[in-house]
């Protein structure tokens, strides 16, 4: 699936503006210089981001906030006189794990010139497949969490490391529940399976034990035999590693097992508002998250991202949350950093004397893949909300 969106001040309450014409073919650039070749597209009157998000699937479910929260960022930008005066348009592209002809309609996409550059919230694994036909040739601004390590050209990631999230997670939740017996659950792929590697380090470092690492394909919708091994383990502790509808079906198993699982801690780094929605605020009991993002946060820059956010899309917009809050990011992040690049006359290279300053609901900066700053927390599972509990 791929759309043109853009919101205008001239299209109907709530309505997408489709655009019609395809836009010039482009050569693809070497990896080095995908931001020169950007800036030499800048005299045309629109500049395009695709937009790679899922759309279905399993993770079909983050689609409607990342759309909503990624449309906000864009029409902010174009009120604002656009992108160095040109119009900021998005072009969605479902990026479900999924789908078979991404990597192909992807390849398509950029050698019609369709589109400058690619904000992206979607699985490392769906990240991983993008690398091969998009080359380093035009900007890749990655938003979830992730795995760490990325070093691929012109690829940028703002979402949290594990370093950053998960670390500081293990030591608080050990500290409030003295836990002791851990077990690893995660769908099988890239940012389970090195988040979990880590966790065994991060839960070692607390006097802990990890007892069970277990890995289900993506899409798994019975989890009778997982909540069976893991009652027979007497863990304090599950560190959940799933994705999308994975986690909401595994909860609602969980909150439905009774005593088999009683007073086990679920931590998570994945699960936002609208899983918690999902899987019904009965099965919350001792559901624990870490992200540096909730849509309860009281301050003021998440404070006046809501009102700008609701006041677009009405009381009835996609449910905010972290993953949504990512692409809001994703296009401001985009922005800042072509701005610099422009102003310098060249690629924008953020340092710890410098750090990109982009426009945020955290007050966010970015310094490289490995070390951006913002505040983290860990919330506690409250009916159908996320309460701070603590900032990490």
């Amino acid at each position: 699936m791929t759309t043109d969106i853009v919101h205008a001040a001239s299209a109907p309450a709530g309505g997408f503006v489709l655009p019609a014409a395809r836009r010039a073919k482009a050569a693809r650039g070497e990896p080095g210089r995908a931001f020169e070749a950007r800036f030499d597209r800048i005299h045309e009157h629109v500049y395009s981001i695709g937009l790679f998000v899922p759309t279905s699937g399993a993770l079909g479910i983050w689609g409607p906030s990342t759309i909503a929260c990624a449309r906000l960022a864009a029409e902010e930008i174009n009120r604002g006189g656009g992108l160095l005066g040109r119009e900021v348009r998005l072009r969605l592209i479902d990026a479900a794990d999924e789908r078979c002809d991404l990597v192909e309609h992807t390849g398509q996409v950029l050698a019609d010139g369709e589109i400058d550059a690619i904000v992206g919230m979607h699985t490392s694994a769906v990240r991983q497949r993008l690398l091969e036909p998009i080359g380093g040739s035009l900007p890749y601004v990655y938003t979830p969490l992730y795995e760490g390590g990325e070093r691929s050209a012109s690829v940028y990631t703002i979402g949290e490391t594990p370093q950053q999230q998960l670390r500081p997670a293990i030591h608080a939740l050990t500290g409030r529940f003295k836990l002791r017996r851990w077990a690893l659950l995660g769908n099988d792929y890239i940012w389970p399976r090195t988040s979990h590697a880590l966790a065994r380090v991060y839960v070692k470092e607390v006097g802990g034990a990890v007892v069970d690492d277990l890995y289900l394909p993506l899409g798994t919708c019975n989890f009778d035999s997982v909540l069976e091994r893991l009652s027979r383990l007497k863990i304090d502790a599950l560190l959940l590693s799933l994705a999308g509808q994975d986690a909401i079906e595994f909860n609602r198993y969980f909150g439905s097992a009774g005593h088999l699982v009683r007073g086990i801690v679920r931590l998570s780094c994945a699960i936002e508002e609208n899983g918690l929605l999902a899987m019904g605020a009965e099965n919350t009991d001792h559901l624990y998250a870490a992200a540096g993002y909730f849509s309860g946060v009281q301050s003021d820059a998440n404070m006046a991202f809501k009102e700008r956010y609701y006041s677009l899309h009405g009381e009835r917009a996609p449910t905010l949350n972290a993953l949504g809050q990512s692409t809001y990011e994703g296009v401001h992040f985009l922005a800042a950093l072509i701005q610099s690049g422009h102003q310098n006359r060249r690629s924008f290279a953020p340092s710890a004397a410098t750090p990109l300053r982009y426009r945020s609901a955290r007050d966010a900066a970015y310094v490289n893949n490995e070390h951006k700053l913002y505040p983290m927390y860990l919330a506690r599972a409250e009916g159908h909300l996320f309460e701070v509990v603590e900032r990490l």
